[in-house]
């Protein structure tokens, strides 16, 4: 891998099926990592808001025998016209070993890596959020046994983060992806440009033929105001993933990237159903955030 993970775009097919693997071994055997990055330290820069991410990351960095230390941006100078994301990167990477950051901007992140000599991980920004999705594909192949010959179903507001990176992961590794979508809330064109087996519709019953796994993500993305709650729930409730749905691929998982507002995007039927395996894929975000420490962090 690169020195910095900041898109899923920027790995090849080997390096996403490398990461999984190491994912799978420190899974199967988690007490051979345990000191492998000992006295190591992480920092975690977070702007938006997170439960799985910042659990995932600091428990991973302690079970390797590391420290890590949380960064709160809203009582920080950095953002507020008092210091520069260069100069910050230039100053952190003199006290720590790896910077995790969860921003809403990736113009932000790509700036922060580009001035630090340390790795840069991506937490989440506007555009992508590959942790997440390395981590879905780590589900997908335990669930599966296999990440060629699939395909995915994703559902809902599609010009987001997780759909995004959803596109590029599938697109290296072969999945055939289906996106059922409004029009006016596809996936960045720039993002679909050079895809490969994807398909956006906005017809239901076309996306969800033949998938073995059904996706969906939150409707109220955290950029999105709350005075447009309303207006989007009834755009997109044609697309909400319930039990109807969810009959016409009877062999297809459910997963979510949570938090998820039941009701909403899917209904508790379905994510509290044995097709769901949501909370799998929440705990596969430990062992992935794992392996990509030991990946980029020397």
């Amino acid at each position: 891998m690169k020195k910095d993970l900041l898109s899923v775009n920027d790995l090849s097919k080997k390096e996403i099926l490398d990461v999984i693997s190491l994912a799978e071994k420190v899974k199967k055997d988690p007490r051979k990592y345990y000191l492998k990055l000992k006295n190591k330290v992480l920092l975690d820069i977070f702007e938006k808001p997170s439960l799985r991410t910042r659990l995932s990351f600091e428990v991973a960095m302690y079970q390797l025998g590391g420290h890590t230390i949380y960064y709160d941006l809203s009582g920080s100078p950095l953002g507020k016209g008092k210091e520069s994301i260069e100069d910050t990167a230039r100053v952190v990477s003199r006290y720590v070993d790896v910077i995790m950051a969860r921003l809403y901007s990736q113009d932000d992140l790509l700036k922060l890596a580009k001035h630090s000599s340390i790795p840069v991980i991506s937490g989440l920004t506007d555009y992508e959020h590959p942790c997440q999705i390395l981590g879905d594909l780590l589900t997908i192949k335990e669930k599966l046994k296999k990440l060629n010959n699939i395909k995915i179903a994703y559902f809902g507001d599609a010009k987001n983060n997780v759909t995004h990176s959803l596109i590029f992961a599938c697109s290296k590794l072969g999945i055939k992806l289906s996106i059922a979508c409004p029009k006016e809330m596809q996936p960045l064109s720039s993002v679909l440009g050079n895809s490969k087996n994807v398909e956006v519709t906005q017809e239901v019953s076309k996306a969800i033929k033949n998938a073995n796994i059904v996706y969906t993500d939150s409707w109220m993305s955290y950029q999105i105001p709350k005075s447009q709650h309303v207006k989007r729930v009834k755009i997109l409730m044609k697309y909400q993933v319930n039990s109807s749905l969810m009959e016409k691929a009877p062999k297809s998982l459910f997963m979510h990237c949570l938090p998820a507002m039941r009701g909403e995007e899917v209904t508790s039927g379905v994510i509290d159903s044995k097709r769901s395996i949501v909370f799998d894929q929440a705990h596969n975000r430990l062992f992935i955030q794992k392996a990509i420490l030991l990946k980029l962090v020397k």
